[in-house]
């Protein structure tokens, strides 16, 4: 089989599934499509530095339009908080923009493994808490959301991820909103987030000499397409099922998810 079209076939169906999984769980995907990318790129010997660095930039790339197609399904169920959102919303960017401007410099396997731990920690904590109940509680101090909007929007610059992974745990566990109003306004913040992330990682890698070809800055336009055309429609299937499937079981995935990508990105990456 032809190297472009195996690498176009493995792009494709990485992009169902994170379109599946930015529906189902709020998430981005970039914990999926930031090491695929990472290695094609580098398997057809591009320099593993500019290949991560492409890969945070594609995928957030990827989010901005999923996210979108996402959120609306999850708005027209009434699982999008406004208020919080709107509050999150420009330190969303605040610290999307941050992030995104660090990973262009810093080390690349140092921040994997603090994300890792991250991770398992949000995860354990997940798993041992209860969930929240009812329809629409929100916190009687809305201005809680503020620092965690940059808290959110940094995560997502840093990792190329939508936020999400560690935003619904926090949400949920920390702050009391329940699960599926965590992971519609979840996704909804990931518009803000993803959008000041691109720009950053775009501006930071204009004139880079060794880019892979079709980049724009730190965004691969040819891997952006194919993704984008698997995950939008499939994000519609993924929101389908978060309200379909009992809160309950939505957190074990949620946890076991977690763990795992925690697992790998302490123990698997260097």
């Amino acid at each position: 089989m032809d190297i472009l079209l195996f690498s176009s076939l493995i792009l494709v169906f990485t992009g169902s599934v994170i379109g599946f999984a930015a529906g189902f769980f709020g998430v981005g995907g970039g914990f999926l499509m930031v090491p695929v990318q990472y290695w094609l790129l580098t398997s057809f010997g591009f320099d593993p530095t500019l290949s991560l660095r492409v890969a945070f930039g594609t995928s957030l790339a990827v989010i901005l339009p999923t996210a979108l197609s996402s959120t609306w399904g999850h708005h027209c169920r009434h699982c999008v908080l406004l208020r919080p959102l709107a509050l999150m919303a420009i330190p969303g960017i605040i610290g999307g923009f941050t992030g995104a401007a660090i990973a262009t410099h810093a080390p690349g396997s140092i921040m994997a493994g603090l994300f890792g731990v991250l991770l398992v920690l949000a995860a354990l904590r997940m798993f041992f808490s209860h969930l929240p109940t009812g329809e629409g509680h929100i916190p009687k101090n809305l201005w809680v959301f503020l620092p965690w909007g940059f808290a959110f929007g940094l995560v997502s610059g840093l990792f190329g991820v939508g936020g999400g992974i560690v935003m619904v745990p926090v949400m949920t566990t920390i702050l009391g909103i329940p699960l599926r109003q965590a992971i519609g306004t979840s996704t909804a913040f990931m518009v803000f987030s993803s959008a000041s992330g691109i720009i950053s990682y775009i501006i930071n890698g204009l004139d880079v000499a060794g880019l892979p070809p079709y980049s724009f800055g730190y965004v691969n336009m040819a891997y952006w397409c194919i993704l984008v055309v698997a995950s939008v429609p499939f994000a519609w299937f993924g929101v389908r099922a978060a309200h379909t499937i009992s809160p309950d079981k939505i957190k074990l995935l949620f946890v076991i998810l977690m763990m795992g990508i925690g697992l790998h990105m302490i123990f698997g990456t260097g």
